[in-house]
């Protein structure tokens, strides 16, 4: 890129933190934050590194020499914020889920298509290596038809009843959370490496908790069971857990096919399990014999361990090579977002109604 990008965020806690390494590993200029005070502002600029920090997000949008927002707040915050990024004529890299309704995120991709701006959403394991290599396998036709799809992700950080999250609060959270939070990763996944879509969707949610320490009433669920068929006519299942004892990030995708299957495991991201009914192997990150998508982003050589920051990073980078007019396959935009959400609501409903669900395809741009 020949001009450096300056970015603003809006948000200084956890997800600052890997966004504004990104930014930097992106040679981005961090020019802004604003967070919940300006006090707590000045406090995660210092924090974080970043130049500047403005009392409201309306003077962040005014200064003429930010190109990109990066909005990192709560849910129910993504598309009031995201919007007037777009309106002020700035590029915007918005936090899942994109919003917390189809409604909102349906207006965040129209306003984000009208105003030309580059618009993405941190689907970031679309950037891990193996990940491509598998999405390579399967549309270079090695899998072959795809009969079987299971996936599954796991967490334990509200494991017991004395955890607590904002994201617990349907209000700030949404009406979904397991799914919403981290479901989403695994559906844009499924659909990314595989080519399909998720067609329809049957599911099962629990709240295991309906109260915790600092809310009366948790209104969102703590785990979801869904099964799906796809638009090529294979069949899968999804298990999402914030409440798996010992699980930290366990996202692991099985996809098995007439020639082959392929496993690929986040929390061991380096391999592509590969089965085949004569002979299985285990393929490692190795540039040199990757397909060039997955030779792209692996950025240390075979053998040194490479994960979620440098996919975050590959992701932002990315994202700001859009922003400079450079095409870059795979870049998970609002239309993506949108997606994720859409599937979201089907599960809620399908769990509600105790039927099948249809799911609303999202128009090509």
């Amino acid at each position: 890129m020949s001009k450096m990008i300056a970015a603003g965020f809006v948000g200084g806690g956890f997800m600052g933190e890997v966004h504004t390494r990104a930014a930097r590993a992106a040679r981005a200029r961090l020019s802004g934050i604003v967070s919940s005070s300006p006090s707590r502002g000045q406090i995660a600029a210092e924090r974080l590194g970043v130049e500047h920090s403005f009392a409201t997000l309306e003077e962040m949008l005014a200064d003429p020499s930010i190109d990109v927002i990066h909005v990192l707040t709560p849910n129910a915050l993504h598309a009031e914020q995201a919007l007037a990024v777009i309106a002020a004529g700035k590029h915007v890299i918005c936090e899942k889920p994109l919003a917390v309704s189809s409604v909102e995120a349906d207006q965040l991709v129209a306003a984000a298509r009208e105003a030309g701006v580059t618009a993405t959403v941190p689907f970031v394991y679309r950037f891990h290596p193996m990940v491509r290599e598998a999405r390579a396998r399967v549309q270079a036709g090695d899998t072959g038809r795809l009969f079987t799809i299971n996936g599954s992700y796991l967490q334990d950080w509200l494991l017991d009843q004395a955890d607590h999250n904002w994201r617990v609060d349907a209000a700030t959270g949404g009406a979904s959370r397991a799914f919403a939070d981290i479901g989403s990763h695994l559906v844009d996944l499924i659909e990314f490496v595989t080519g399909e879509r998720i067609t329809r969707v049957a599911a099962s949610l629990r709240t295991f908790f309906d109260t915790r320490v600092g809310s009366s009433h948790v209104g969102t669920e703590d785990a979801d069971a869904v099964v799906f068929e796809t638009s090529g006519g294979a069949i899968g299942t999804l298990l999402v857990s914030q409440v798996a004892a010992g699980r930290k990030n366990a996202l692991r995708l099985d996809i098995s096919g007439s020639r082959e299957s392929l496993s690929f495991d986040q929390e061991h991201p380096d391999s592509l399990w590969v089965g085949r009914r004569k002979a299985s192997l285990t393929v490692p990150r190795d540039p040199a014999h990757l397909h060039p998508d997955a030779a792209r982003l692996s950025v240390v050589p075979g053998g040194h361990p490479q994960g979620y920051q440098e996919a975050f990073a590959a992701f932002i980078g990315d994202s700001y090579a859009s922003i400079a007019g450079e095409a870059r396959d795979g870049l998970p935009r609002f239309e993506d977002g949108l997606r994720a959400v859409r599937i979201t609501e089907a599960v809620i409903q399908a769990s509600t109604s105790g039927q099948w669900v249809e799911i609303e395809e999202v128009p090509n741009e």
